[in-house]
């Protein structure tokens, strides 16, 4: 995916208009209970029998049917879930970390029984016959899989023009808060839908911004874990070095219960070998109002330009929160994101055609289109319906490359990791001894414009997204009635030190209004 500057986001959906509702004022708020964990108060009703999965299931089907046909933030339901909630039901003991827990999947993610659209007409017809193992895992955790999310279409690298949440297999993506304004992409869909509350929690996917920029304009946490922590086998790919799966909730704890499924090793997926070890045996363990006490961290100045007074002020307010809570705040400087951009394009556009190609050679036989070029073709033919707002100059860029073993990808691609990983993020936060970095994580929701395109007033998920480390965005407040998030991101590996600084901001700050739907 990318951000109008050219930052990367990630991944996909399908969608299907599904319901109606609502409220046109972005100020017109309704109080929620301060920091309701949503998942953990529903997964101890459920095992102490209070609640049935059944039920719950039924509960937030309720909620999509009403509300989804406005804000097409949810593309397709699975016709499987009722029996899937029926099976949990009449288990002896309901364990697991997602004990009968409802959950939505981005649409770029393969699960058993629906199809996988990437948000694009062209996988129509790409019904997938078994899950991806991220699906599994959370499956075996005891989660209902409810359906799909909408995205961007191919997470926003189609065209430099994409408008965020558009795409032509589930229409335009709505802000829950404001419905004339973007729910950020890719993950749109997932981030709409969890604010909206037609589900307690979603999976995105991000290649640089597409959890943390929709969970942010949508008032939400949303984490992007390291590198490898979460497979990515069965997931329609932009970027091996870049793309990974992570939850978006209401809060940080419920996001730390997401994630103590989703991580693991996967054997079909390399760069998860070191998973098993490095993950935290309980990502809930530990999360404190105390937690603040003591940290480092480091104020990053570059990632806060470019915003509104109103944006600037709530952020000043959260750094002094978070100062009264007894962190040490330490004015840093990460290397020029504009200087890493050119090389983070460069090898998102090569590593787009091999690993997109790569997925497609394994669909099944009723998808005609088998490589990036048939994409392309596709498109063409069907503009359209296909492009109607933007057209494919990305994903033309893309076919234009050559192979992996290119010295102009390979050269920015090491360039690329020097500069985010050792000589950045590593390196400042071993000089200052910092537990974390923090910085805004994006301007609020900007109006949705075709011929404009996304208009984003900045972004600081570059960094992490090109490094491979994880990021956490937490809600810091409301501007003009718009959510907007605080970002702490820091070295690989890091998840549970991140969740612990977010879970204790969180506790601090006032609750966050949810938006008001019409009924």
């Amino acid at each position: 995916m990318t951000l109008r500057r050219l930052t990367v986001y990630s991944i996909l959906s399908l969608g299907c208009a599904l319901l109606p509702v609502v409220a046109s004022a972005a100020n017109k708020m309704t109080p929620v209970p301060d920091h309701s964990d949503e998942l953990a108060v529903q997964a101890q009703a459920i095992r102490r029998g209070q609640l049935t999965a059944t039920a719950l299931l039924e509960r937030y089907q309720a909620r999509i049917a009403a509300h989804n046909p406005a804000l097409q933030a949810v593309i397709v339901t699975d016709p499987q879930a009722k029996e899937a909630a029926a099976r949990f039901d009449a288990l002896k003991k309901r364990r697991g970390a997602l004990a009968g827990l409802p959950l939505l999947l981005k649409d770029n993610i393969d699960a058993q029984g629906m199809v996988t659209t990437a948000g694009s007409l062209a996988l129509a017809d790409n019904l997938r016959q078994k899950d991806a193992p991220l699906v599994t895992r959370l499956r075996d955790a005891g989660a209902i899989i409810v359906g799909k999310t909408n995205l961007s279409e191919w997470a926003n690298l189609r065209s430099s023009k994409s408008t965020s949440g558009w795409s032509s297999a589930g229409g335009q993506v709505r802000n829950p808060y404001a419905p004339e304004r973007s729910a950020c992409g890719s993950s749109s869909g997932s981030g709409a839908a969890v604010a909206a509350r037609m589900i307690p929690a979603a999976i995105g996917t991000e290649t640089d911004g597409s959890i943390v920029c929709p969970a942010a304009v949508n008032g939400l946490v949303g984490l992007k874990p390291t590198i490898g922590l979460v497979s990515r086998t069965g997931i329609v790919p932009i970027s091996h070095s870049q793309d990974t799966a992570g939850p978006m909730t209401l809060t940080v704890r419920d996001a730390a219960m997401v994630l103590n499924a989703l991580a693991g090793s996967d054997p079909q997926d390399p760069a998860t070998a070191q998973a098993d070890r490095r993950r935290a045996h309980d990502y809930t363990a530990g999360l404190s109002r105390r937690a603040l006490r003591g940290k480092r961290l480091g104020v990053v100045g570059k990632l806060s330009d470019g915003y509104d007074a109103e944006i600037r002020t709530l952020y000043q307010h959260s750094l002094e929160l978070l100062r009264a809570q007894g962190a040490v705040l330490v004015p840093v400087e990460l290397p020029n994101p504009d200087d890493i951009e050119k090389d983070e394009m460069t090898v998102l556009l090569y590593e787009f055609k091999a690993d997109l190609n790569a997925y497609l050679a394994g669909t099944p036989d009723s998808v005609q289109t088998r490589s990036m070029a048939d994409v392309i073709a596709f498109n063409q033919q069907h503009a359209s319906q296909v492009m109607p707002y933007f057209g494919q100059d990305l994903m033309e860029q893309a076919q234009a490359t050559g192979g992996l073993q290119d010295a102009a990808y390979q050269q920015a691609a090491a360039r690329a990791r020097q500069k985010t990983g050792k000589d950045g993020i590593d390196a400042i936060m071993k000089k200052y001894r910092l537990n974390a970095l923090v910085a805004p994580t994006t301007g609020v929701a900007w109006p949705i414009d075709y011929p404009a395109g996304d208009a984003v007033a900045g972004s600081a998920s570059t960094p992490a997204a090109v490094a491979g480390y994880p990021h956490l965005t937490v809600p810091m407040g409301l501007v003009r009635g718009l959510p907007a998030g605080i970002s702490f991101f820091a070295g690989a590996w890091q998840e549970a030190a991140l969740l612990k600084i977010g879970y204790a901001f969180e506790q601090a700050r006032p609750a966050l209004p949810a938006p008001v739907l019409n009924h």
